[in-house]
This record gives structure tokens, sequence and C-alpha cells, in this order.
């Protein structure tokens, strides 16, 4: 070689050497992430679209739930709670579902005024809600939606939920929230909703080359949220090896304003941005480290933690609780199949949810019940055919669904009081059978008695203003497969006054209505007070109740109303009240006999003063003037109340 070229040559080596250490730098950690078997699963308050509302002098509160479900039949878990009770809070409660797809509903709500709005051939209840139940409109986009809950009430919160398992919905009002909602996307809903999804996060792992040892590390990166306020995600780890306990490593990377609660079943070494925690030391806040917020930053702090596997990397959006499960501790990285099971093996044919499906429809005596075919596959399930206790009546096998009716006479048909009437669905092979039922209400009829006394002895069509008055709606015949409550009573006293309303939504409206114990024999009771004075006078009103009925196998109330026509007196007058013909009348003889008087003693004293004196003319109401007044300022006037709790129009 040239000894001229020999430093030129030295120099481009010297070049390539120092930029060797750059180049591997840039080529990261290598890492082939896989999915694999751990499970992370989380709660969040994050949703695709949503907002939450203030407003405090709401009489019905709305609360709007867009469900968006991607299988043919889902289950979902629906808890409502009023974390303060004494807090301020509408008058009544409506909650709208929306759905998409047939799911099974569980419910549980709290002893509040509440109204549920939900289609029922999509929306399966597992029992009977304390809730008054409403049909949504057909075909209903979620701006007509939007625009027909508004008419209801006070749209408090709405939000749009993408698979959801469990939703826990808060009524307590949140005061710094404006007071329009309106659809925000990506919205974070704070402490008044929390929701699981059905989809698991997508977990990924693998095998850092160059690492040697058996440690492991679980990297769980937190995205940032559309509301940044501080927030503690509380992070679940179980660990269980059958082999050996493992040597684990637990990275948590998220915004600056979030800290960590961790409760793990085993000793796990934390790396964490913020502060963090364990449980098991409470109050003990440890200060985290900085760390990068990409995911090929985080597999490198993983290998200078000497972590020989990755054992799960998991992006999550913005959650509340975090749960981390892994049996494989890591060894034996081996990646989980990509593609998606309808039904997890082993699971079988859901049971519960297909008998959830079979609803009967009941019109003209006869019962009808339809079941899809793509639900069944859908549930894991296999149905060739379909009938009633007695198995000639077959369902119709057509190509979509399963269609089996019976008339109220046939198919082994069991009527009670010629009123329900009650079958059983069977299913082939092991699959459980299905009690159905309808109601036959023309044979159903209500009586709606007024009493005078608490004891109920004689029904009376008077009631005297100021007079406490005892209800009693019983049905006939009494059917113990029927379960009845009052759901509403109004009292009618005419057109030109305002509705008295007594119950409400199984409620009593005011403090002088009280809903009392059954009878003996089931009859629904209630009593009311019916203070206050009608200028005119009504001399009859009308009283009516509707009562809602439930066959014990089903979800969805029926509804009849019983009425009744009172005659309504005054104090002290047995026939009628006071009208305003006897007002006037009175008014005008006190007026009359006022201006005689007065004229009298003018004429008196004007023949006996000294006739060289002159006084001004002084002109004296009379008391009955002032009474006329005050009685023609009343007429037209109405305030006729249960107490005074209720104004009247």
């Amino acid at each position: 070689m040239d000894r001229g070229m020999l430093p030129q040559a030295i120099a481009l080596l010297l070049a390539v050497c120092s930029f060797g250490p750059t180049a591997g730098l840039a080529e990261g950690v290598q890492c082939d992430l896989q999915p694999v078997d751990p499970k992370v699963t989380y709660t969040t308050s994050q949703v695709s679209e949503g907002c939450v509302a203030h407003v405090p002098n709401a009489t019905v509160g709305v609360h709007i739930l867009f469900l968006e479900f991607s299988k043919e039949v889902s289950t979902l878990e629906l808890t409502v709670q009023m974390t303060n009770p004494n807090g301020a809070r509408p008058q009544e409660v409506l909650l709208i579902l929306s759905v998409n797809k047939n799911i099974h509903l569980t419910l549980q709500v709290p002893e509040i005024p509440l109204h549920l709005a939900y289609d029922s051939k999509l929306v399966f209840l597992q029992e009977a809600p304390k809730a008054v139940i409403t049909e949504l409109p057909p075909s209903t986009t979620k701006n007509q939606l939007f625009l027909w809950a508004n008419t209801k009430g006070s749209i408090i919160s709405a939000a749009e939920l993408d698979n959801p398992q469990s939703i826990l919905l808060r009524l307590d009002q949140a005061p710094t929230s404006p007071s329009r909602c309106t659809l925000e996307p990506r919205k974070d809903m704070g402490h008044t909703l929390e929701w699981k999804s059905h989809t698991q996060a997508s977990v990924l792992g693998c095998h850092l080359e160059g690492v040697t040892g058996h440690k492991e590390a679980h990297i769980l990166r937190v995205l940032p949220g559309s509301e940044a306020w501080p927030r503690t995600v509380t992070v679940e780890v179980e660990l269980s090896c059958a082999l050996r306990d493992p040597e684990a490593v637990l990275i948590l990377q998220g915004p600056p304003y979030v800290s960590w609660l961790i409760d793990a079943n085993h000793n796990v070494k934390a790396w964490t941005t913020g502060e963090y925690s364990f449980k098991i030391f409470p109050g003990s806040n440890i200060q985290g480290v900085n760390l990068p917020d990409t995911r090929q930053g985080l597999l490198e702090e993983a290998r200078k933690l000497n972590a020989s596997v990755i054992a799960s990397f998991v992006e999550l959006p913005l959650a509340s609780v975090i749960s981390l499960q892994d049996r494989s501790c890591g060894s034996g990285l081996q990646p989980s199949p990509t593609t998606v099971q309808i039904t997890p093996p082993g699971e079988g044919c859901n049971q519960d949810l297909l008998l959830s499906l079979i609803q009967p429809r009941c019109s003209d005596d006869v019962m009808t019940l339809v079941l899809r075919k793509d639900l069944i596959s859908t549930l894991g399930c296999t149905i060739t055919s379909l009938t009633f206790w007695d198995p000639s009546c077959q369902a119709e096998d057509t190509d979509d669904k399963f269609v089996l009716r019976g008339t109220y006479s046939s198919c082994g048909m069991k009527v009670a009081e010629n009123v329900v009437i009650s079958n059983e669905v069977r299913p082939p092979s092991r699959l459980p059978q299905k009690q159905v039922q309808c109601i036959n209400l023309d044979s159903l009829s209500f009586q709606l008695g007024l009493y005078l006394s608490p004891h109920f002895l004689q029904a009376s069509n008077t009631i005297e203003l100021g007079q406490q008055g005892f209800v009693q709606v019983s049905m006939s015949p009494s059917i113990p497969e029927l379960m009845t409550q009052l759901d509403s009573c109004q009292l009618n006293l005419g057109p030109d006054v305002e509705m008295v309303d007594l119950i409400q939504n199984q409620e009593a409206k005011s403090s002088c209505v009280s809903l009392l114990s059954p009878s003996p024999g089931g009859d629904m009771r209630f009593s009311f007070l019916l203070r206050g004075y009608v200028v005119p006078m009504p001399t009859a009103g009308i009283l009516s109740c509707t009562v809602a009925l439930r066959p014990r196998t089903w979800s969805l109330d029926v509804h009849k109303t019983a009425s009744t026509r009172l005659n309504i007196v005054s104090p002290g007058l047995p026939d009628k009240g006071l009208v305003l013909p006897a007002v006037l009348g009175i008014t005008f003889g006190a007026f009359l006999i006022g201006a005689l008087l007065t004229a009298a003693l003018w004429y008196i004293h004007s023949h006996t003063r000294h006739p060289g004196k002159r006084e001004p003319v002084v002109a004296v109401a009379a008391p009955a003037s002032s009474e006329s007044s005050s009685t023609n300022h009343s007429i037209g006037s109405t305030q006729s109340t249960p107490c005074s709790t209720s104004s009247m129009a």
C-alpha cells in the first residue's frame, strides 16, 4: 500500500469504528413482539363520544347510553348509583339505552323514581327492574334520539361505548360541568361514568436477544386522555407459576398527572413515572423516574433492568383500574393465535343468553315465539327444533328463524282464572326448558273505591275539601302469578283546573299522599288529603289510577287503568259548595247596605249642623267594598292541591 494512503485508511477505519455504537443504538432492542397469553382488562372513564352537564334545577334528569356491540348477542351489567343520596338531584331520572344488537341486561338501580327507555325487541332484562319502562321511538338516529330526549327533560350525560361489558353510571352531577350537554369526541366522563369492555387489550411479548437470566418485564403504557387532571391508576397484578417464583419487574409509563397504586400478589420491582405506592403500604408514596414515552424506549428500559423476557407489553387508554393476569410467567414464550373465536373453547352453549331470547308475543288469543338462527349459532348452541309442552306443536323451521305459535286453548296451555296462560318451550337435547306466559287482559277487571276511614268498610263517592280520602284498587280475579303495583294516580277536577298528581312513577307525589300496605287480599291502597279552595268551586272530579301488571316470568309491564267519579263539597255544606252567584249576591248586598247607611248618616248630618258652617265632603269606603274588591280578585283563581306542595295553574 502506498504510504501516502495509510493515514487516510486509518482515518476511515476510525470513522467506521466511531459510528458503530451509534448505529446499534439507532436500530434499538432486538425484540419481535407477538401476541401472548397474559390477560389484561381495564376500567376507564374515557368514551369515544360523550358529554356531561350540570343542571341543578332539572325536574327530570336524562342520561343517554349509545351502546355499539360487535356480536349478535352480548351481556351487559349496568349499575346506577347515587353516591350522595342527600345531594341535589332531579325529582325523576330517565335512563335511555340505545343498542344496535341483542343484549342480556343485568340492572342494579337505587331506590329513586327511575324511568327506563329502550327497544324491548333488543334488550332482555334478567329480572324485573324497579323502574317504569318506556319504549323507544322506532328507527331513531343519534341526533333524533337527542332531540327526543330533550323533550323529556334536561340531558345530564350522554356517552357512546363500544362493546361494553359493565357500566357504572353515577347520577351525582358535576358542578364544574357546562350547563348544556354537547357531544365531544374522546370525552373523559370523569366521576360520572366508568366502564369495562368485552374486548380485551392486545397483549404482546418477546424474548430480548443477548440478555441471559430469568427476569421478566411487564410493561403497561397508559396513553394521555382528553383532560389532564390528577388521578390515581390502580394496577392489579396476579402472577402465578407452576414451576418457579417469577422474578418480575413492572414498568408503568403514563402522563405526568398520573400516580399509581400497585396491588400485587407477588414481589415485583416497580419502575414508574410519577409517584407510586403499594396497597400493602398505604400512604407511603415513592417518587418515580423519567421514562421514555415510546415503545422502543420502554423496551430499552427493560433491557437495562436485565429483563430477558417481555412477558407483556400493553398500550391502554387512560384507565382507573388495570388488571394483569399472567399464569405462564414468560416461560416458553409462545405466540397466541391471532384469530378470534366467537365461542372460546370449552365454554359451549351460553344457555342463559339463549333462554333470555325466548320471549312470548301475545295477541288475538295466540302465543308466538321467534328465535333467530344466527343468534343461536353466535351463542355456540345447536338447535334443530322447538316445541311447546305438547310435542305435537312444533316450531316452523324457516331459512333464518324458528317460529313457534299456539292458541290459548291448544298445545298444552295452562290457563289460570282465564287470565294467565302458561306453557313451556322445550329445546332439543339437554338444554333447559323455558317457562313462558301471556296475560288475557280482557278477562281482568279493576275496581277503584274511595273510603273515608282507614278501615275501608264502606265506599263513598263524595269527599269534602280538607277531608282525608282512602283509596283501594282491587283486581278481579286475583291471580298469584301476577305482580301488581300502583304506577300513577291523578285527580281530574275539570278542564279549567290543572290535573292533581297523587302518585307518579310508583312514588307519592307530595307529603299529603301516603302509600299504604296492601289489604290481606293484596289490594293496593293509598291515602290523600285534598286541601284548598276553588272559585268557581268544582263540584265533581274523576279519580283514576294506572296499575302495572307483570307476570313473574316477564321483564316488561302491562298497564291497565281504573277510575271513579267523585262528588266534591265544601266544609259544612252537605250537597254543594259556595258557588259564584252566591258569592256575588252576598257581596252586592253588603255593598248596598253600606251605601244606604252612608247616605242616611249624611242626610242626618246635613240637616242638623249649624247653617253658618261648611265642611268638605269625605267619602268613607265601607268594609263591604273592600271585601268586594278582594272577592273579585279571587274569581277565576285556583288553589287546590293535596296539601300545599303542588300548585294548580
